[in-house]
Protein backbone atom coordinates (compact mmCIF):
# COMPACT_ATOMS: atom_id res chain seq x y z
CA UNK A 1 0.00 0.00 0.00
CA UNK A 2 2.95 2.11 -0.37
CA UNK A 3 0.86 4.27 -3.11
CA UNK A 4 -2.23 4.41 -0.90
CA UNK A 5 -3.64 7.78 0.26
CA UNK A 6 -5.91 7.41 3.14
CA UNK A 7 -8.71 9.44 4.50
CA UNK A 8 -9.50 8.85 7.87
CA UNK A 9 -13.07 10.83 9.65
CA UNK A 10 -13.56 10.04 13.15
CA UNK A 11 -14.88 12.55 15.99
CA UNK A 12 -12.73 10.50 18.99
CA UNK A 13 -9.28 12.03 18.46
CA UNK A 14 -7.72 9.16 20.11
CA UNK A 15 -9.28 6.73 17.45
CA UNK A 16 -7.55 9.33 14.52
CA UNK A 17 -4.12 8.87 16.56
CA UNK A 18 -4.27 5.23 16.55
CA UNK A 19 -4.77 5.17 13.18
CA UNK A 20 -2.60 7.45 12.01
CA UNK A 21 0.19 5.79 14.17
CA UNK A 22 -1.08 2.65 12.37
CA UNK A 23 -0.88 3.61 8.66
CA UNK A 24 1.38 6.13 8.43
CA UNK A 25 4.17 3.93 7.85
CA UNK A 26 2.27 1.69 5.01
CA UNK A 27 0.33 4.42 3.14
CA UNK A 28 1.71 7.40 1.06
CA UNK A 29 -0.18 9.46 2.89
CA UNK A 30 -3.29 10.02 5.81
CA UNK A 31 -5.32 12.24 6.70
CA UNK A 32 -7.27 12.99 9.64
CA UNK A 33 -10.52 14.91 10.30
CA UNK A 34 -12.43 14.90 13.66
CA UNK A 35 -15.50 16.14 11.67
CA UNK A 36 -17.40 14.92 8.43
CA UNK A 37 -18.20 18.69 7.43
CA UNK A 38 -14.99 19.17 5.66
CA UNK A 39 -14.52 15.69 4.49
CA UNK A 40 -16.18 16.32 0.60
CA UNK A 41 -13.70 19.58 0.64
CA UNK A 42 -11.24 17.22 1.42
CA UNK A 43 -11.90 14.99 -1.60
CA UNK A 44 -11.82 17.78 -4.28
CA UNK A 45 -7.92 18.56 -3.02
CA UNK A 46 -6.44 15.08 -3.73
CA UNK A 47 -7.27 11.71 -4.81
CA UNK A 48 -7.90 9.60 -2.09
CA UNK A 49 -8.39 5.89 -2.42
CA UNK A 50 -9.87 4.78 0.55
CA UNK A 51 -12.46 6.23 3.44
CA UNK A 52 -12.47 5.03 6.89
CA UNK A 53 -15.56 6.89 8.00
CA UNK A 54 -17.28 6.35 11.25
CA UNK A 55 -20.59 5.77 11.70
CA UNK A 56 -21.90 8.00 14.33
CA UNK A 57 -20.92 12.13 15.06
CA UNK A 58 -22.99 13.00 17.54
CA UNK A 59 -22.68 11.97 21.29
CA UNK A 60 -25.62 9.56 22.47
CA UNK A 61 -26.86 8.54 19.08
CA UNK A 62 -26.06 5.36 17.87
CA UNK A 63 -28.40 4.56 14.61
CA UNK A 64 -25.50 4.86 12.54
CA UNK A 65 -27.70 7.29 10.08
CA UNK A 66 -25.06 9.95 10.15
CA UNK A 67 -22.14 7.70 8.70
CA UNK A 68 -24.70 6.11 6.13
CA UNK A 69 -25.39 10.07 5.27
CA UNK A 70 -22.06 11.06 4.66
CA UNK A 71 -21.33 7.61 3.20
CA UNK A 72 -24.18 8.43 0.40
CA UNK A 73 -22.37 12.36 0.24
CA UNK A 74 -19.22 10.99 -0.83
CA UNK A 75 -20.32 7.83 -3.36
CA UNK A 76 -22.30 10.97 -5.17
CA UNK A 77 -19.23 12.84 -5.60
CA UNK A 78 -17.64 9.39 -6.67
CA UNK A 79 -19.34 6.51 -6.84
CA UNK A 80 -16.10 4.59 -7.27
CA UNK A 81 -14.14 5.11 -3.90
CA UNK A 82 -14.27 2.85 -1.65
CA UNK A 83 -15.21 3.29 1.49
CA UNK A 84 -15.19 1.59 4.67
CA UNK A 85 -16.97 1.81 7.68
CA UNK A 86 -16.10 2.02 11.83
CA UNK A 87 -18.13 1.44 15.06
CA UNK A 88 -18.41 0.55 18.00
CA UNK A 89 -21.61 -1.22 18.21
CA UNK A 90 -21.89 -4.89 16.65
CA UNK A 91 -25.21 -3.95 15.51
CA UNK A 92 -25.29 -6.90 12.34
CA UNK A 93 -28.09 -4.97 10.39
CA UNK A 94 -26.58 -1.95 10.57
CA UNK A 95 -23.52 -3.33 8.76
CA UNK A 96 -25.52 -4.61 6.23
CA UNK A 97 -27.37 -1.29 5.70
CA UNK A 98 -23.52 0.35 5.54
CA UNK A 99 -23.06 -2.24 2.68
CA UNK A 100 -26.09 -2.39 0.83
CA UNK A 101 -25.42 1.54 0.80
CA UNK A 102 -22.38 0.98 -1.35
CA UNK A 103 -19.67 0.46 1.21
CA UNK A 104 -17.11 -1.93 0.69
CA UNK A 105 -16.56 -3.09 3.95
CA UNK A 106 -17.67 -3.35 7.97
CA UNK A 107 -14.96 -2.86 11.26
CA UNK A 108 -16.13 -2.91 14.59
CA UNK A 109 -14.20 -0.66 17.38
CA UNK A 110 -11.72 -1.85 19.22
CA UNK A 111 -9.87 -3.65 15.98
CA UNK A 112 -7.38 -6.08 15.75
CA UNK A 113 -4.50 -4.06 14.01
CA UNK A 114 -3.90 -7.11 11.30
CA UNK A 115 -7.30 -7.33 10.50
CA UNK A 116 -7.38 -3.63 9.80
CA UNK A 117 -4.23 -3.73 7.65
CA UNK A 118 -5.83 -6.32 5.56
CA UNK A 119 -9.55 -4.36 5.19
CA UNK A 120 -7.83 -1.50 4.10
CA UNK A 121 -5.21 -3.59 1.92
CA UNK A 122 -8.59 -5.14 0.28
CA UNK A 123 -10.42 -1.56 0.14
CA UNK A 124 -7.31 0.21 -1.72
CA UNK A 125 -6.96 -2.85 -4.17
CA UNK A 126 -10.38 -2.37 -4.80
CA UNK A 127 -10.09 1.13 -5.82
CA UNK A 128 -7.43 0.81 -7.83
CA UNK A 129 -8.97 -1.46 -9.91
CA UNK A 130 -12.26 0.87 -9.98
CA UNK A 131 -9.90 3.52 -11.10
CA UNK A 132 -7.94 1.03 -14.06
CA UNK A 133 -11.55 0.37 -15.38
CA UNK A 134 -12.82 3.76 -15.13
CA UNK A 135 -9.54 5.07 -17.54
CA UNK A 136 -9.90 2.13 -19.65
CA UNK A 137 -13.57 2.60 -20.57
CA UNK A 138 -12.55 6.53 -21.17
CA UNK A 139 -9.47 5.21 -23.14
CA UNK A 140 -11.93 2.82 -24.99
CA UNK A 141 -14.59 5.70 -25.54
CA UNK A 142 -12.01 8.02 -27.06
CA UNK A 143 -10.41 5.60 -29.56
CA UNK A 144 -13.92 4.85 -29.95
CA UNK A 145 -15.43 8.14 -30.70
CA UNK A 146 -11.83 8.77 -32.75
CA UNK A 147 -12.47 5.68 -35.00
CA UNK A 148 -16.08 7.03 -35.78
CA UNK A 149 -14.55 10.56 -36.17
CA UNK A 150 -14.08 12.20 -39.51
CA UNK A 151 -12.90 8.57 -40.87
CA UNK A 152 -16.26 7.90 -43.32
CA UNK A 153 -15.93 9.39 -46.53
CA UNK A 154 -18.88 8.74 -47.85
CA UNK A 155 -19.36 10.85 -50.86
CA UNK A 156 -21.99 10.40 -53.93
CA UNK A 157 -24.89 12.07 -55.00
CA UNK A 158 -26.15 10.44 -58.12
CA UNK A 159 -29.16 7.97 -58.51
CA UNK A 160 -27.23 4.90 -57.91
CA UNK A 161 -25.59 6.02 -55.01
CA UNK A 162 -28.46 7.41 -53.60
CA UNK A 163 -29.98 4.07 -53.26
CA UNK A 164 -27.21 2.26 -51.81
CA UNK A 165 -27.43 4.81 -48.99
CA UNK A 166 -30.55 4.63 -48.54
CA UNK A 167 -30.77 0.88 -48.07
CA UNK A 168 -27.99 1.79 -45.53
CA UNK A 169 -29.95 4.22 -43.23
CA UNK A 170 -33.06 1.81 -43.14
CA UNK A 171 -30.79 -1.16 -42.30
CA UNK A 172 -28.04 0.09 -40.18
CA UNK A 173 -30.71 0.53 -37.14
CA UNK A 174 -31.38 -3.03 -37.20
CA UNK A 175 -29.52 -6.08 -36.11
CA UNK A 176 -29.77 -7.85 -39.37
CA UNK A 177 -26.41 -9.43 -40.55
CA UNK A 178 -25.61 -7.78 -44.13
CA UNK A 179 -23.47 -8.39 -47.02
CA UNK A 180 -22.23 -6.16 -49.32
CA UNK A 181 -21.26 -6.96 -52.44
CA UNK A 182 -19.39 -5.26 -55.12
CA UNK A 183 -16.16 -4.95 -57.36
CA UNK A 184 -12.92 -4.39 -55.80
CA UNK A 185 -12.80 -0.84 -54.77
CA UNK A 186 -16.07 -0.02 -54.64
CA UNK A 187 -15.93 1.02 -50.53
CA UNK A 188 -17.18 -1.94 -49.28
CA UNK A 189 -15.54 -1.23 -45.74
CA UNK A 190 -16.87 2.58 -46.15
CA UNK A 191 -20.40 1.56 -46.36
CA UNK A 192 -19.55 -1.44 -43.49
CA UNK A 193 -18.36 1.35 -41.30
CA UNK A 194 -21.06 3.66 -41.91
CA UNK A 195 -23.63 1.02 -41.30
CA UNK A 196 -21.87 0.62 -37.57
CA UNK A 197 -21.60 4.32 -37.07
CA UNK A 198 -25.68 4.59 -37.78
CA UNK A 199 -26.56 1.52 -36.19
CA UNK A 200 -27.17 1.26 -32.43
CA UNK A 201 -23.61 -0.12 -31.18
CA UNK A 202 -21.92 2.99 -32.44
CA UNK A 203 -20.69 3.62 -29.06
CA UNK A 204 -18.75 -0.02 -28.99
CA UNK A 205 -15.60 -0.95 -31.07
CA UNK A 206 -15.97 -2.42 -34.84
CA UNK A 207 -13.59 -4.70 -35.45
CA UNK A 208 -12.62 -5.97 -39.30
CA UNK A 209 -11.11 -9.22 -40.00
CA UNK A 210 -9.70 -9.84 -43.75
CA UNK A 211 -10.60 -13.09 -44.18
CA UNK A 212 -8.38 -13.89 -47.21
CA UNK A 213 -4.91 -12.78 -45.26
CA UNK A 214 -5.38 -15.26 -42.29
CA UNK A 215 -3.24 -18.63 -42.57
CA UNK A 216 -5.72 -21.66 -42.21
CA UNK A 217 -3.53 -22.99 -39.28
CA UNK A 218 -4.00 -19.51 -37.57
CA UNK A 219 -7.69 -19.66 -38.25
CA UNK A 220 -9.14 -20.50 -34.43
CA UNK A 221 -6.68 -18.52 -32.92
CA UNK A 222 -7.18 -15.34 -34.76
CA UNK A 223 -11.17 -15.34 -34.39
CA UNK A 224 -11.76 -17.59 -31.48
CA UNK A 225 -8.59 -16.60 -29.06
CA UNK A 226 -6.35 -19.10 -26.75
CA UNK A 227 -5.45 -19.89 -23.61
CA UNK A 228 -1.72 -19.69 -22.58
CA UNK A 229 -0.25 -23.15 -23.58
CA UNK A 230 -2.65 -24.13 -25.82
CA UNK A 231 -0.37 -24.93 -28.27
CA UNK A 232 3.49 -24.39 -28.66
CA UNK A 233 3.53 -20.48 -29.68
CA UNK A 234 1.34 -19.65 -27.04
CA UNK A 235 2.75 -17.60 -24.66
CA UNK A 236 0.21 -15.71 -23.19
CA UNK A 237 -4.19 -15.55 -23.00
CA UNK A 238 -5.47 -13.65 -26.17
CA UNK A 239 -9.03 -12.83 -26.92
CA UNK A 240 -10.07 -13.49 -30.28
CA UNK A 241 -11.24 -10.90 -33.32
CA UNK A 242 -14.90 -12.56 -32.45
CA UNK A 243 -14.85 -12.03 -28.75
CA UNK A 244 -13.61 -8.07 -28.86
CA UNK A 245 -16.23 -7.34 -31.27
CA UNK A 246 -18.82 -8.38 -28.32
CA UNK A 247 -21.58 -5.98 -27.92
CA UNK A 248 -20.19 -3.92 -31.32
CA UNK A 249 -20.12 -4.74 -34.75
CA UNK A 250 -18.11 -7.62 -36.70
CA UNK A 251 -17.44 -6.95 -40.19
CA UNK A 252 -15.74 -9.79 -41.90
CA UNK A 253 -14.06 -8.50 -45.01
CA UNK A 254 -13.28 -10.86 -48.61
CA UNK A 255 -15.60 -13.69 -46.48
CA UNK A 256 -15.71 -15.42 -49.83
CA UNK A 257 -11.62 -16.51 -49.64
CA UNK A 258 -12.64 -18.65 -46.19
CA UNK A 259 -12.20 -22.90 -47.40
CA UNK A 260 -14.96 -25.20 -46.33
CA UNK A 261 -13.26 -26.27 -42.86
CA UNK A 262 -13.10 -22.27 -41.88
CA UNK A 263 -16.48 -21.73 -42.87
CA UNK A 264 -17.92 -24.84 -40.74
CA UNK A 265 -15.92 -22.77 -37.36
CA UNK A 266 -17.04 -19.88 -38.25
CA UNK A 267 -20.83 -21.20 -38.77
CA UNK A 268 -20.69 -22.69 -35.72
CA UNK A 269 -19.95 -19.87 -33.97
CA UNK A 270 -22.80 -17.67 -35.45
CA UNK A 271 -25.41 -20.27 -34.96
CA UNK A 272 -24.70 -20.59 -31.09
CA UNK A 273 -24.07 -17.06 -30.32
CA UNK A 274 -20.79 -18.50 -28.44
CA UNK A 275 -17.14 -19.32 -28.70
CA UNK A 276 -14.55 -21.54 -26.94
CA UNK A 277 -11.09 -20.33 -27.11
CA UNK A 278 -8.37 -22.81 -27.79
CA UNK A 279 -7.24 -24.14 -24.86
CA UNK A 280 -10.57 -23.71 -23.15
CA UNK A 281 -13.89 -25.67 -22.15
CA UNK A 282 -16.32 -22.91 -21.37
CA UNK A 283 -17.92 -21.04 -23.93
CA UNK A 284 -18.05 -17.54 -24.26
CA UNK A 285 -21.40 -15.70 -25.02
CA UNK A 286 -21.49 -13.21 -27.88
CA UNK A 287 -23.80 -10.83 -28.60
CA UNK A 288 -22.26 -9.09 -31.91
CA UNK A 289 -23.61 -7.48 -35.37
CA UNK A 290 -22.35 -9.61 -38.26
CA UNK A 291 -21.43 -7.28 -41.64
CA UNK A 292 -19.42 -9.59 -44.40
CA UNK A 293 -18.19 -8.24 -48.10
CA UNK A 294 -17.02 -10.22 -51.06
CA UNK A 295 -16.32 -9.52 -54.81
CA UNK A 296 -17.14 -13.02 -54.97
CA UNK A 297 -19.99 -14.59 -56.82
CA UNK A 298 -21.09 -16.46 -53.84
CA UNK A 299 -24.50 -18.05 -55.38
CA UNK A 300 -22.06 -19.81 -58.06
CA UNK A 301 -19.61 -20.80 -55.62
CA UNK A 302 -22.10 -22.58 -53.69
CA UNK A 303 -23.16 -24.37 -57.13
CA UNK A 304 -19.25 -25.66 -57.51
CA UNK A 305 -19.68 -26.55 -53.76
CA UNK A 306 -16.97 -23.88 -52.67
CA UNK A 307 -19.29 -22.29 -50.37
CA UNK A 308 -21.58 -23.73 -47.66
CA UNK A 309 -25.21 -22.58 -48.67
CA UNK A 310 -26.36 -22.50 -44.87
CA UNK A 311 -23.62 -20.19 -43.89
CA UNK A 312 -24.30 -17.76 -46.91
CA UNK A 313 -28.55 -17.83 -45.53
CA UNK A 314 -26.74 -16.66 -42.26
CA UNK A 315 -24.43 -14.09 -43.46
CA UNK A 316 -27.32 -12.57 -45.74
CA UNK A 317 -29.95 -11.42 -44.26
CA UNK A 318 -29.95 -8.04 -46.07
CA UNK A 319 -27.01 -7.69 -49.19
CA UNK A 320 -26.42 -4.48 -50.73
CA UNK A 321 -24.97 -4.75 -53.86
CA UNK A 322 -21.71 -1.44 -54.47
CA UNK A 323 -22.28 0.01 -58.09
CA UNK A 324 -18.96 0.26 -59.83
CA UNK A 325 -17.98 4.02 -60.61
CA UNK A 326 -18.39 3.64 -63.81
CA UNK A 327 -22.19 3.80 -63.28
CA UNK A 328 -21.29 6.54 -60.96
CA UNK A 329 -20.06 9.25 -63.29
CA UNK A 330 -21.69 11.66 -61.58
CA UNK A 331 -19.95 11.39 -58.45
CA UNK A 332 -16.72 12.04 -60.06
CA UNK A 333 -16.23 15.54 -59.80
CA UNK A 334 -17.03 15.41 -56.09
CA UNK A 335 -14.54 12.66 -55.57
CA UNK A 336 -11.96 14.06 -57.67
CA UNK A 337 -12.02 17.55 -55.21
CA UNK A 338 -12.05 15.70 -52.30
CA UNK A 339 -9.12 13.48 -52.91
CA UNK A 340 -7.03 16.56 -54.89
CA UNK A 341 -7.68 18.47 -51.32
CA UNK A 342 -6.48 15.94 -49.34
CA UNK A 343 -3.13 14.79 -51.33
CA UNK A 344 -2.44 18.87 -51.57
CA UNK A 345 -2.78 19.03 -47.84
CA UNK A 346 -1.20 16.24 -47.10
CA UNK A 347 2.32 16.73 -49.77
CA UNK A 348 1.72 20.06 -48.80
CA UNK A 349 1.09 21.55 -52.84
CA UNK A 350 -0.69 24.67 -51.64
CA UNK A 351 -2.60 26.55 -54.14
CA UNK A 352 -2.80 23.24 -57.04
CA UNK A 353 -6.13 22.68 -58.50
CA UNK A 354 -7.39 20.39 -60.89
CA UNK A 355 -8.65 21.60 -64.55
CA UNK A 356 -12.68 21.10 -65.78
CA UNK A 357 -11.05 19.25 -68.63
CA UNK A 358 -9.43 16.49 -66.34
CA UNK A 359 -12.03 15.79 -65.08
CA UNK A 360 -13.92 15.64 -68.20
CA UNK A 361 -11.56 13.29 -69.15
CA UNK A 362 -11.80 11.43 -65.79
CA UNK A 363 -15.28 10.87 -66.52
CA UNK A 364 -14.91 9.43 -69.65
CA UNK A 365 -12.77 6.81 -68.40
CA UNK A 366 -14.01 3.54 -67.64
CA UNK A 367 -12.27 2.83 -64.25
CA UNK A 368 -11.42 -1.10 -63.62
CA UNK A 369 -10.22 -0.60 -60.17
CA UNK A 370 -13.29 1.74 -58.97
CA UNK A 371 -12.80 4.60 -56.84
CA UNK A 372 -9.66 2.98 -55.16
CA UNK A 373 -7.85 3.42 -58.64
CA UNK A 374 -9.36 6.95 -59.05
CA UNK A 375 -7.72 7.76 -55.97
CA UNK A 376 -4.34 6.36 -57.12
CA UNK A 377 -4.17 8.56 -59.86
CA UNK A 378 -5.24 11.54 -58.17
CA UNK A 379 -2.59 10.96 -55.24
CA UNK A 380 0.23 10.05 -58.44
CA UNK A 381 -1.25 14.02 -60.17
CA UNK A 382 -0.57 15.84 -57.19
CA UNK A 383 3.06 14.22 -56.26
CA UNK A 384 3.73 14.60 -59.69
CA UNK A 385 2.66 17.56 -60.63
CA UNK A 386 4.51 20.89 -61.58
CA UNK A 387 2.22 23.27 -61.96
CA UNK A 388 -0.57 25.12 -59.93
CA UNK A 389 -3.00 22.85 -62.45
CA UNK A 390 -3.58 19.76 -63.20
CA UNK A 391 -4.38 19.17 -66.66
CA UNK A 392 -5.74 16.56 -68.93
CA UNK A 393 -1.92 15.19 -69.61
CA UNK A 394 -1.25 14.17 -66.05
CA UNK A 395 -3.13 11.56 -66.28
CA UNK A 396 -2.62 8.77 -68.87
CA UNK A 397 -4.65 5.17 -68.89
CA UNK A 398 -3.56 1.84 -71.28
CA UNK A 399 -5.55 1.12 -74.37
CA UNK A 400 -7.93 -1.75 -73.10
CA UNK A 401 -11.66 -2.22 -73.48
CA UNK A 402 -12.29 0.59 -69.99
CA UNK A 403 -10.70 3.56 -71.55
CA UNK A 404 -13.42 5.44 -73.41
CA UNK A 405 -10.66 8.65 -73.56
CA UNK A 406 -7.83 6.57 -75.75
CA UNK A 407 -10.66 4.65 -77.42
CA UNK A 408 -11.94 7.40 -79.27
CA UNK A 409 -9.95 10.25 -78.66
CA UNK A 410 -11.07 13.47 -80.09
CA UNK A 411 -12.52 16.55 -78.31
CA UNK A 412 -14.64 16.65 -75.15
CA UNK A 413 -17.80 16.51 -76.58
CA UNK A 414 -16.82 13.30 -78.36
CA UNK A 415 -16.10 11.71 -75.59
CA UNK A 416 -18.75 13.00 -73.64
CA UNK A 417 -21.22 11.77 -77.47
CA UNK A 418 -19.34 7.71 -77.12
CA UNK A 419 -20.20 7.74 -73.32
CA UNK A 420 -23.45 8.09 -73.76
CA UNK A 421 -23.60 5.80 -76.51
CA UNK A 422 -22.18 2.59 -74.75
CA UNK A 423 -24.67 3.68 -71.34
CA UNK A 424 -27.27 3.43 -74.28
CA UNK A 425 -26.23 0.09 -75.53
CA UNK A 426 -25.59 -1.14 -71.87
CA UNK A 427 -29.01 -0.40 -71.36
CA UNK A 428 -30.30 -1.68 -74.35
CA UNK A 429 -32.29 1.67 -74.53
CA UNK A 430 -33.88 2.10 -71.73
CA UNK A 431 -33.66 5.69 -71.13
CA UNK A 432 -34.59 5.62 -67.46
CA UNK A 433 -31.52 3.07 -66.50
CA UNK A 434 -29.21 5.10 -68.30
CA UNK A 435 -29.67 8.58 -67.13
CA UNK A 436 -29.55 6.47 -63.97
CA UNK A 437 -26.40 4.78 -65.25
CA UNK A 438 -25.03 8.19 -65.87
CA UNK A 439 -26.48 10.63 -63.08
CA UNK A 440 -28.27 12.86 -64.81
CA UNK A 441 -31.89 13.64 -65.45
CA UNK A 442 -34.25 11.87 -68.16
CA UNK A 443 -34.48 15.90 -69.30
CA UNK A 444 -30.74 16.72 -69.71
CA UNK A 445 -30.37 12.84 -71.75
CA UNK A 446 -33.23 14.04 -73.86
CA UNK A 447 -31.19 17.52 -74.71
CA UNK A 448 -28.19 15.79 -75.09
CA UNK A 449 -29.22 13.41 -77.14
CA UNK A 450 -31.11 15.68 -79.39
CA UNK A 451 -27.90 17.37 -79.37
CA UNK A 452 -25.89 14.99 -80.74
CA UNK A 453 -28.08 13.45 -83.05
CA UNK A 454 -28.30 10.11 -81.00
Amino acid sequence: MKEAKILIVDDNKSILSALDLLLNGSCKKVKCLSSPNALLSELKEDNYDVVLLDMNFKAGINTGNEGIYWLNQILEYNSGMSVVMITAYGDVELAVKAVRSGAVDFVLKPWENEKMLTTIEMAWKLSRSRKEVKNLRLKESELIAEINRNKNHIIGTSSAWEKVMDMVRKVAVTNANILITGENGTGKELVAREIHRLSNRSQNVMVTVDMGSIAENLFESELFGHKKGAFTDAGTDRMGKIEAANEGTLFLDEIGNLSMPMQAKLLSVLENRALTRLGENLPVDIDLRLVCATNCNLAKMIGEGRFREDLLYRINTIQIELPPLRDRIADIPELVEFFVNLYVEKYNKKGLSISSDAIAKLQAYRWPGNVRELQHAIEKAVILSDTHLIGTRDFVFKMDEFSAVDAYGGTLEDMEKQVILGAIEKQMGNLSAVSAQLGVTRQTLYNKIKKYGL
